[in-house]
């Protein structure tokens, strides 16, 4: 313990003493900080991390800060397997404070190096030492975590996000933060992911991920239920209804809401927006609005102009194709359902399984003539429903269970050998307007 506070006193010392810039790179006692910089670096490269540990402390109490990067990066890595040794709260709660303590160190003199713009990396890293070790003090992660999100902006790291929003709700639910902070929490962590500009398509699959988490994560907590969200939108609107920017989050917000898309102040929004803003995200908003309010017709018309603006990207059209799909079908426009839900699949995005799962469901009730296309009907969605279950774990149980109800209609082998039919054989079959090649599958 008395260790772990000399580190923390050496790092304080050097932030109040001013004398680094008169001492050299090194510090005051060069030959010694050098001495022992090079001998913890040595065991750190052999991987002898015991030997290397107490060379690293005489380092980091001799050295000025400016001495050697690595002996902040690697440092923390050190601190961090003493952490994972030590099982006492004080003591841990104590190499917490001196690995963050790192981070700060870190931060004030190596914010630009050669390697470029440091900062994102030191704060987001900083922030997921924070979420690893402290994870279950709500209030600490929701104010530390949240001041460094506030600075990083779109360059915080998803990590960051996803646990921010994930601390106010813990909060909400101790009563210690309002619905209104926790909604003005998600929009501020899904601004940030909005934000993001991916640099390859690794960066831009995660950055769904944490998307659909944050929307996940906020949809499940209930904390946007309609009626909170009426409660406290509805003053704001009727304060400044020509915001296009608070408009659009009262849209967003209830469209993500359990049924939300029938009430006045979502139509009052949503006209709102459509006027101020003539967007795919508007059109999208009156979708909703006419969907709820049965009016089929408008409601697939602004749909599909959503899904034909320039300015939607693919994820969103995933979206919006799945929605037109699952739509469609359930108001008997087979036909749209079908292309809207091979487009979402295509697109993928995270909506493949779902419609799959349409698709199937399409061909398990399509109307078809001849005895054995009504056998194959039941093969073809039994195609989809294997896809939707490889696809998407989420739908792996409806899908499971949509197989097992279709394959109670395979013929008996010997009825399908009366059309020629056997197991295994390829077999094109065409009905509702639908056309597939499927397997001929028997009890």
């Amino acid at each position: 313990m008395k260790k772990l506070t000399l580190i923390l006193v050496a790092a304080m010392a050097v932030f109040s003493s001013g004398k680094v810039s008169a001492q050299g790179k090194y510090g005051a006692d060069s030959a010694e900080c050098i001495k022992y910089l090079s001998y913890y670096t040595e065991y750190f490269k052999q991987k002898n991390y015991e030997s290397a540990l107490p060379n690293w402390r005489r380092a980091y109490a001799l050295c000025a800060p400016t001495a050697s990067e690595n002996m902040f990066i690697q440092g923390t890595t050190l601190m961090t397997r003493v952490f994972n040794q030590t099982k006492d709260a004080a003591q841990r709660n104590a190499i917490v404070d001196t690995i963050l303590a790192l981070q700060d160190t870190r931060l004030a003199y190596y914010s630009f190096t050669r390697k470029g713009d440091q900062k994102p990396l030191i704060l987001n890293n900083k922030g997921k030492y924070m979420i690893n070790y402290r994870s279950a003090n709500a209030p600490y992660i929701y104010q530390n975590v949240g001041a460094i999100v506030d600075e990083l902006g779109s360059k915080a790291d998803g990590t960051l996000l996803v646990n921010l929003l994930q601390s106010s709700i813990a909060m909400y639910r101790e009563n210690q933060l309002s619905a209104d902070e926790v909604i003005a929490t998600y929009d501020k962590v899904n601004d940030c992911i909005e934000g993001f500009t991916p640099k390859n398509e690794t960066e831009e699959e995660d950055a769904l991920k944490v998307k659909t988490a944050i929307e996940t994560i906020f949809a499940d907590s209930k904390v946007a239920s309609c009626e909170n969200l009426i409660a406290i939108f509805t003053p704001r609107y009727q304060a400044d209804p020509e915001n296009l920017a608070l408009v659009s989050n009262i849209v967003k917000l209830m469209n993500s809401a359990e049924d939300c898309a029938s009430n006045d102040l979502y139509l009052n929004a949503v006209t709102s927006m459509y006027k101020l803003d003539p967007s795919y995200r508007s059109a999208f908003g009156l979708y909703r609005l006419n969907a709820a309010r049965g009016n089929v017709a408008d409601a697939a018309r602004y749909l599909e102009e959503a899904i034909l603006s320039p300015d939607s990207d693919a994820a969103t059209d995933a979206q919006y194709y799945y929605e037109m799909s699952a739509f469609c079908y359930k108001n008997g426009m087979r036909g749209k359902a079908s292309e809207a839900a091979r487009k979402a699949v295509e697109l993928d995005y995270g909506y493949a399984g779902k419609a799959y799962l349409i698709l199937g469901n399409l061909w398990a009730s399509a109307t078809c003539s001849s005895p054995q296309d009504k056998w194959a009907r039941y093969w073809v969605a039994a195609d989809y429903y294997q896809k939707a279950r490889n696809a998407d774990p989420g739908v792996a149980d409806e899908a499971s269970s949509s197989l097992g109800n279709v394959s109670r209609y395979y013929p008996e082998a010997s009825e399908a050998f009366m059309y020629d039919l056997t197991r295994g054989q390829s077999y094109t079959v065409s009905c509702s307007g639908m056309t597939a090649t499927t397997t001929v599958r028997v009890q």
